[in-house]
C-alpha cells in the first residue's frame, strides 16, 4: 500500500519526523525554490513549511492530493487560508508552540530597554568604560502596559509582576472577571498609553490593528516611556516611531519584528535608543520543536479525517476538555442516523445538544456529526473541512440546537432529521457513568440504553411472541454471535425495535433472510467506523 506523502518544505527539528512517526512517505524540498516547490508538491498530501515557503493558489493548484498545510509556527502571513478552505485544505498551526519563548523575549526586550544592556555591552566590548552613559531605571513600582492580553499576554503579566511592577492592560475581548484573575487592571487604550512607562502590544494583525499605535499614540506616551513589539511587524506605525524617537517624544523602544523583514536600510535600526532583534519570538530550541511536534500530530490527525484541534479554517477552534469526549460519540451518532436514512434522501439535520455541555463551545459537534453521517455514504475522504460543504452540495440544511435542560441525561445529543419522502429520524446518545461510556437512548422516539459497538442491528416490526427467537436462530445457525439487545415498543401490539450489538459483520443476504422472516419494516447494520 503506498504511503501518503508528505513534504516538509522547510528545516523542522528532528522530534518532527520522529513524532510523524512510520506511516507517512516523508520528502523534502526547498520551500524557496519556486519551481521545485510546485513539481515536488504534485503528489503530497500534506507540506510542512515555517515562515519562508508561500503557499498561495498556484501552489494548491499544482497539488490535487494535498489534505493538509501545517505551519510549525503561530503567523500564518504565508499561507492562503480562503484558497484553501475553497480547495477543502486544512490549514493548521502550532498556536501555542512559541508562547513562552515570546513571552521571555518580551521581558528581555523591557528589561534590556531599563538598563541599556546592548548599548552598555557595545561599548565596553570597544574598550570603553562609560558606567554614567548608561544610567538605567527600575522596574519596580513601575506600570506595565499590555495590549492584548491573551496567553502571551498573560504570562508577560505574570512575569513582570514578579518585579514589583503594575501591570495595565486592553483588550475588548478580555472579561474585567479574567482580568482581576490575572491581577491586571483592565484600561481603556488612551489610558493605558497615558499611564504605563513600558507598552508591550501583542495583538494579531489585521486591518484594524494594523498601526494602532502611531503618531497620535505616541505623542500621548509619557516622555520617559518605551514601546516594545514582539508580535508582528506594522502594528505600530514605523515611520511614526522612528519622528517619535529622533525627537524625544517617547524613551526608547524594543522590536523584533519590523514591517518588511529583513528590515534593510530601516533608519530605526541606526537609532541609539532602539532595541532590535531578528524576529526571534519563536527562535528557541524549545519552541521549535513544540511546533515541529504539534504540527506533526496535527498532520496525522487530518490526513486519518480526525478532528484537528488547531486547524484555522474549522469552526470550533480550541476543544474544550469536557467537549472531547461527545465528539466520536456524535460523530458515530452520525453513522447510525444515515443508516437509518436509506430509504431516501436526506434534507435537513438538526443536532441538538441538551444539558451540562452547553456550558461550553459546542460548535465543533455539528462537524463531527456531518463527518459521521458521510462518513459511510460518500466515495470521497470525509473530514472536518469538506463534511460541510458535502451537505451544500447535497441541498441539506443543517442546523444546530443547544438546550441547557435536560431532565433525564446529563449531556444528551441528538441527530433528528427529514427525507425527502417526508419520513421523520432522530437518534439520540450519551456518555454515561465515570468511564463516559457512548450509549445510544433514543432512535425513532423509541427509548433504548445500547453501548455502541462496532456492529449495529436495528429492526423495527409489529410486536408478536416468537420474533426475537427467529431472528435469535437465523443468526446463531450463521455463527453471529449476540453480544447485546435492548427491545422497546411503544404500544402494546404496536410496532417495536430491536437494537442489538453483534461481534462480527452480517452478510446482507442474512439482513434480508432475517427481514422476510419477521416481516420488518426497517432492517439495517451500521458498522461504525472509527
Amino acid at each position: 500500500m503506498t504511503k501518503p506523502v508528505v513534504l516538509i518544505a522547510e528545516e523542522l527539528s528532528p522530534a518532527t519526523i520522529e513524532a510523524l512517526g512510520p506511516d507517512f512517505d516523508v520528502r523534502v524540498v526547498d520551500g524557496t525554490d519556486r519551481p521545485a516547490l510546485l513539481e515536488a508538491v504534485h503528489s503530497a498530501s500534506a507540506i510542512l513549511v515555517r515562515s519562508a515557503t508561500q503557499v498561495d493558489a498556484e501552489v494548491l493548484a499544482a497539488a490535487p492530493n494535498l489534505k493538509v498545510i501545517a505551519r510549525a509556527g503561530v503567523g500564518l502571513d504565508n499561507v492562503d487560508i480562503k484558497a484553501s478552505t475553497a480547495a477543502g485544505v486544512m490549514v493548521v498551526n502550532a498556536p501555542t508552540s512559541n508562547i513562552i519563548s515570546a513571552a521571555e523575549l518580551t521581558c528581555g526586550h523591557i528589561l534590556s530597554l531599563a538598563r541599556h544592556i546592548p548599548a552598555a555591552h557595545a561599548a565596553l566590548a570597544e574598550g570603553k568604560w562609560k558606567r554614567s552613559a548608561y544610567t538605567g531605571t527600575e522596574l519596580f513600582e513601575k506600570t506595565i502596559g499590555i495590549i492584548g492580553l491573551g496567553r502571551i499576554g498573560a504570562l508577560i503579566a505574570a512575569r513582570m509582576q514578579a518585579f514589583g511592577t503594575k501591570v495595565v492592560a486592553y483588550d475588548p475581548y478580555v472579561t474585567s472577571a479574567r482580568a482581576q484573575q490575572l491581577g491586571v487592571q483592565l484600561l481603556s487604550l488612551d489610558e493605558l498609553i497615558a499611564t504605563a512607562d513600558f507598552i508591550t502590544i501583542h495583538m494579531p494583525k489585521t486591518p484594524e490593528t494594523t498601526g494602532m499605535i502611531g503618531t497620535a499614540q505616541l505623542a500621548a506616551m509619557k516622555p520617559t516611556a518605551y514601546v516594545i513589539n514582539v508580535a508582528r511587524g506594522g502594528l505600530i506605525d514605523e515611520a511614526a516611531l522612528y519622528e517619535a524617537l529622533t525627537n524625544n517624544v517617547i524613551a526608547g523602544a524594543g522590536l523584533d519584528v519590523f514591517v518588511s523583514e529583513p528590515p534593510t536600510g530601516s533608519p530605526l535600526l541606526g537609532l541609539p535608543n532602539v532595541i532590535t532583534t531578528p524576529h526571534l519570538g519563536a527562535s528557541t530550541d524549545e519552541a521549535q520543536e513544540k511546533a515541529g511536534i504539534s504540527v506533526a500530530k496535527s498532520v496525522r490527525l487530518a490526513l486519518s479525517g480526525e478532528l484537528v484541534p488547531d486547524a484555522v479554517n474549522v469552526a470550533g477552534g480550541v476543544i474544550d476538555p469536557y467537549v472531547r469526549p461527545a465528539i466520536p460519540l456524535i460523530e458515530k451518532l452520525g453513522q447510525v442516523f444515515s443508516g437509518l436514512a436509506h430509504t431516501s434522501p436526506l434534507t435537513s439535520v438538526d443536532v441538538e445538544v441538551r444539558g451540562e455541555i452547553t456550558q461550553f463551545d459546542t460548535s465543533v459537534l455539528k462537524l463531527a456529526a456531518l463527518k459521521g453521517i458521510f462518513t459511510n455514504v460518500v466515495s470521497e475522504s470525509v473530514s472536518y473541512v469538506n463534511a460541510p460543504l458535502l451537505a451544500e452540495q447535497r441541498g441539506i440544511e443543517v442546523r444546530s440546537l443547544s438546550e441547557e435542560e435536560s431532565p433525564e441525561y446529563r449531556t444528551v445529543l441528538t441527530l433528528r432529521g427529514a427525507l425527502s419522502d417526508g419520513t421523520q429520524l432522530s437518534v439520540s446518545g450519551t456518555l454515561a457513568g465515570i468511564k463516559q461510556v457512548q450509549k445510544i437512548v433514543e432512535i425513532n422516539g423509541y427509548e433504548v440504553d445500547v453501548p455502541i459497538d462496532d456492529h449495529l442491528i436495528v429492526m423495527q416490526y409489529i410486536d408478536r411472541p416468537g420474533i426475537v427467537a427467529v431472528y435469535g436462530k437465523e443468526f446463531g445457525d450463521a455463527k453471529i454471535n449476540i453480544a447485546g439487545m435492548q427491545i422497546a415498543r411503544q404500544n402494546l401490539g404496536g410496532k417495536a425495535l430491536s437494537v442489538l450489538t453483534v461481534d462480527s459483520p452480517v452478510p446482507a443476504s442474512l439482513l434480508e433472510k432475517v427481514r422476510k422472516a419477521i416481516d420488518a419494516d426497517v432492517m439495517l447494520e451500521v458498522d461504525i467506523t472509527e
